[in-house]
Formats: C-alpha cells, sequence, structure tokens
C-alpha cells in the first residue's frame, strides 16, 4: 500500500505504540504478557538505542511497529537483537506487518546487527508467513514454552542473518 510509511520510532510515537501492544495483550495470538502496557514501557524501549521503526498512513497514524530488544548482555552475543512487530487490528493483512519488518531490518542493519530472531506462536500462521517471506528462517519449536492463561503454549523459534 503506496501511502504506508516506515520510519524511526519518536517519543511522540509511544502512545499508539502503547495502545497497539495491548491489542496484541488482549487477543492472545502474538505474547505470552497479560498485563497491559503503559507509555513509560514503550519509552524505555526507545531509549535503550536499538531499532524501533513505526509504520504510519497517509493521516501520519501509527499503525503498526517493529522493536528490537537485546537478547543478552553477555558479549558473545554482541550484534543479536530479539524483535517484536505488531499492528493495529483494523490493519491486519494489509501490508502494515511487511513494511515494519523490512523497515527494523534495514534499521537494524544500519546499526552494525547481525542477526535477529523471536519466538513465535505455533497457530500464528499469519506471523509466520511474514517471516518465511521476510527470509526467517524456522528454527524449531520450544514445546510448553511459556504459559498463558493456565495453558501450556508452543512457540516457533526464528531467526534471520543480517548481511554487512
Amino acid at each position: 500500500m503506496s501511502e504506508l510509511v516506515a520510519r524511526p520510532a519518536t517519543l511522540a510515537d509511544a502512545p499508539a505504540m502503547a495502545r497497539i501492544y495491548n491489542q496484541g495483550i488482549e487477543d492472545r495470538i502474538a505474547t505470552f504478557e497479560t498485563s497491559p502496557r503503559g507509555v513509560e514501557a514503550v519509552e524505555a524501549w526507545l531509549a535503550s538505542g536499538l531499532p524501533v521503526v513505526v509504520v504510519v498512513d497517509a493521516a501520519q497514524n501509527v499503525v503498526g511497529y517493529a522493536a528490537t530488544f537485546a537478547y543478552s548482555d553477555r558479549c558473545c552475543y554482541a550484534g543479536i537483537a530479539e524483535f517484536s512487530v505488531y499492528v493495529d487490528r483494523g490493519h491486519r493483512g494489509t501490508g502494515v506487518g511487511k513494511h515494519a519488518l523490512a523497515a527494523l531490518i534495514e534499521a537494524a542493519k544500519a546499526q552494525g546487527l547481525h542477526k535477529l530472531l523471536s519466538r513465535v506462536f505455533v497457530e500464528n500462521s499469519a506471523s509466520l508467513g511474514l517471516l518465511r517471506r521476510q527470509g526467517f528462517r524456522e528454527v524449531g519449536v520450544h514445546q510448553r514454552h511459556g504459559q498463558l492463561d493456565g495453558v501450556w503454549r508452543d512457540v516457533v523459534a526464528v531467526e534471520r542473518l543480517i548481511e554487512a
């Protein structure tokens, strides 16, 4: 969709990002988190210095985002980041996730990261399809990786090497 534009996230985007993340929490399809997150949580992501991008529509509304997070504080894992992609409910299936992930990969490359990784619920076929199309490799399934609402859930581990 030509009206979608990805750009680096700013503090002004934090309220919209928190709203979108909280939709993901409510929908129980993308995260083990169960408590809503406030703007301050998103501001902490932005303060980390790791790449975070938003996708805005023609009216400049934030309709999705992709963020990276530290994988480990051990020096042997420098250059590896975990990532998440979240899209506003009303914009899912419209290419927002593709824009966000493509921009995040470029931002990670520009920052010198060499690998992105994540874990996705096995039943989240939309996210897994997006990741495959963007060159992510499915490493395997972590069985009973965590509980959500008292039910053990499996996740697919994914990774993508970023070429220098």
